[in-house]
């Protein structure tokens, strides 16, 4: 033990916690190896305090006048957290992100005079060419890479722009100290980081069990089992809670469902507000809130010492996942309550996101092959969307993956092809998908077993205990929480599932002016309409996939009664007079299905449009791709003598809504005022964002 060191570590978390305080296991030992060691990694069980190192490290330093701190952290969520306990010992501190743009400049600045201690900073910001001016300029004392485990490929939350990390990392002159932290690195992670960091790294670590948590598996099939679940189980568990959804809509209807059922619930996930999600983070610290309902966007390092219980409503695709979300409940209190349920619908999700983790080969060849051809004036991200037809997302991957593979540049707004040939490592992502899905497999294991919960989570971490924790449901032998719900709940879960109507919102902006009227703004707009259900859902989204691709096809009654009991008071209110659809070369169900609706509505079915060419919609992949084939394959038909004032546009599946905006537009064009759509189910992805 380094004597110095070890006094002026143990004068620092004195002054932040007392005359009484002492470190944890390993916490000295972990702040010895920072400031000597040169290249560390801390993985220790959430609520470790891992972040306390290297405050001290930072504190350390700066009083024998070493340079300053970086901190890289993908956490939103808890950089105010760790910015105030920096700040209680003595610390300058700032952070950088994209929501402290306004102030950038004095921070950077302030980084240049050398009058900051510590500052916070995202992969993203740190990885703009503003900010890596800057820091070829500064005196680094310490680089902290926070959730260390997103650097590795092999990381269950690995992300494609935190690999450009690892070459910071190995700029770094040796007599900088790095040191890595995270809570979930197995030891394929940790060999990966291993040789990111240097090979010649100590490492810290502990044991995972977290013995103040209490693990029930509940096997519940149905949205509406769960659903009911959580109304009778959420108002007698103690204090408050989070409950982890795997979408943003399944956050969004869970959370309203709470709240017509009088529990204070919130959604909480990143299509919201900075100023909603600032708002939930608050009124759950505050015990304002009985359970927040979010995705992983609340994952990784929220810290708040009294979350009583977990609920996950879908199963995480991987035990690592699992265990990083669990560990925010139960940090400095006796006993927390947690939650696994499991059904089919989980591995469809998580396949999904398995398949779509890296672009696939003809994604990167597509991309790379347009900015290899226009890379002499380069193209922007919207240039090369519409030049592929790849979704707008995965355009913003497959660039973002060519970056990291060095085949292509950006600068500024622009992308360039190097002079590295393209190569697409198809083995090496193949193995990180097999290891994905064999994660996924311990998971599935994980409901399954009859060993203890608890040992069974850290035994795939790579922590070998041979404890039992005592308290999970296998442990106990009975289970502490009912394990199914009841019947008459369950049956008030599935009307409020069937009652859900999902909006349809009118496109505004054509994506290329040019190709279409010459103008950006839609000044023709549809009305914000109506989707009966989710496509494939239970229920209503169940019978419309039934219709569409079952034998024989065909809409049923009660898809004709429902929504013709949905559309009735809009057509009052709104004066509708009469029904068209969006027609079809191949079938007649929706001419079909629309003429029946009009007949139950007691308005007439008008066929307004006609369809010129056969493309299947679906095949078309981003805005730019399917609003051209769109406006290519309708338009009015000629014969209409009188175009109706006030209409219901009739489709079976919305998912782009460019097949209804450019409907809705001809309509408007020949004279038409307003037009209503109406959709049986909606079939977008909302997975793709996933937090």
């Amino acid at each position: 033990m380094n004597q110095a060191i070890y006094e002026e570590a143990l004068q620092t978390i004195q002054k932040l916690y007392g005359e009484n305080a002492s470190f944890r296991e390993g916490q000295y030992e972990a702040i010895e190896a920072t400031l000597t060691y040169n290249r560390s990694l801390v993985v220790q069980k959430t609520g470790w305090g891992k972040s306390l190192v290297y405050f001290v490290c930072t504190q350390i330093q700066r009083s024998h006048g070493k340079g300053m701190t970086i901190v890289v952290s993908p956490l939103l969520v808890l950089m105010n957290n760790q910015l105030q306990a920096a700040e209680k010992l003595g610390l300058r501190c700032a952070v950088l992100n994209s929501q402290t743009k306004d102030n950038r400049e004095e921070i950077l600045s302030a980084m240049e005079a050398g009058t900051i201690d510590l500052v916070l900073i995202t992969p993203e910001t740190l990885l703009k060419d503003e900010i890596q001016e800057v820091i070829t300029k500064i005196d680094i004392g310490l680089l902290v890479i926070d959730e260390a485990h997103c650097i590795s490929d092999w990381g269950h939350d690995f992300r494609l722009e935190y690999t450009r990390l690892n070459r910071i990392v190995q700029r770094m002159p040796h007599t900088v100290p790095v040191l890595g932290t995270t809570a979930t690195a197995n030891e394929r992670v940790i060999e990966d980081l291993k040789q990111q960091f240097g090979n010649d790294v100590f490492i810290s670590r502990g044991e995972l069990m977290r013995k103040s948590l209490s693990i029930q598996i509940l096997h519940l099939l149905t949205q509406a089992e769960r659903y009911a679940w959580i109304l009778q189980n959420v108002p007698i568990l103690p204090g408050s809670g989070i409950i982890y959804c795997l979408t943003q809509r399944d956050c969004e209807h869970l959370a309203d469902f709470l709240v017509k059922n009088g529990i204070n619930a919130v959604a909480y996930h990143s299509g919201l507000s900075q100023e909603s999600t600032d708002s939930a983070e608050r009124m759950l610290r505050n015990n304002q809130l009985k359970v927040l309902v979010a995705t992983i966007k609340l994952g990784m390092g929220y810290d708040k010492e009294d979350i009583s219980f977990i609920i996950h409503y879908q199963q995480p695709s991987n035990i690592v996942a699992y265990y990083q979300q669990i560990g925010r409940a139960g940090r400095n209190i006796p006993r927390a309550y947690t939650f696994l349920m499991c059904g089919t619908e989980d591995i469809t999700i998580q396949n999904y996101f398995i398949e779509t983790a890296f672009p696939s080969p003809k994604e990167a060849a597509d991309v790379y092959n347009v900015v290899l051809e226009h890379s002499e004036k380069g193209l922007t991200e919207r240039q090369v969307e519409s030049k592929v037809n790849i979704r707008k997302n995965r355009v913003e991957k497959t660039l973002m993956f060519l970056r990291n593979e060095e085949m292509i540049i950006k600068d500024k707004s622009r992308y360039y092809a190097t002079t590295k040939l393209f190569h697409y490592n198809l083995e090496h992502y193949e193995a990180i998908k097999n290891i994905r899905y064999r994660e996924q497999a311990q998971m599935q294991a994980l409901t399954r077993t009859t060993e203890c919960l608890s040992r069974f989570v850290v035994n795939c971490l790579d922590d070998k205990t041979t404890q039992n924790c005592g308290i999970c449901r296998n442990c106990l032998g009975y289970a502490e929480y009912p394990e199914t719900a009841e019947p008459k709940l369950v049956e008030q879960a599935q009307m409020y599932l069937e009652q859900l109507l999902l909006s349809i919102e009118p496109r505004k902006i054509f994506p290329d002016k040019e190709y279409f009227t010459g103008q950006s703004a839609i000044d023709l707009r549809n009305e914000t309409g109506i989707s009966l259900s989710k496509y494939g859902d239970p229920g209503y989204g169940t019978m419309v996939k039934q219709g569409k691709y079952g034998i024989p096809k065909g809409f049923c009654t009660e898809l004709v009664g429902k929504s013709a009991s949905v559309l009735r008071p809009i057509i009052a209110e709104k004066q509708i007079t009469a029904i068209t659809c969006v027609p079809s070369l191949r079938s007649q169900i929706v001419s079909e299905f629309a003429a029946q609706l009009a007949e139950k509505c007691h308005i007439p079915f008008l066929p307004l449009l006609k369809k010129t060419t056969s493309r299947p919609q679906k095949d078309m992949e981003n805005s730019f791709y399917q609003c051209r084939n769109a406006w290519e394959s309708f338009e009015v038909d000629s014969d209409i003598s009188t175009m109706p004032e006030r209409v219901i546009l009739v489709d079976d599946i919305v998912d782009s809504r460019w097949t209804m905006t450019v409907c809705g537009y001809r309509l408007m064009q020949a004279g038409c005022k307003m037009v209503f759509p109406f959709a049986l189910a909606d079939s977008s992805e909302n997975r793709e964002n996933q937090e």
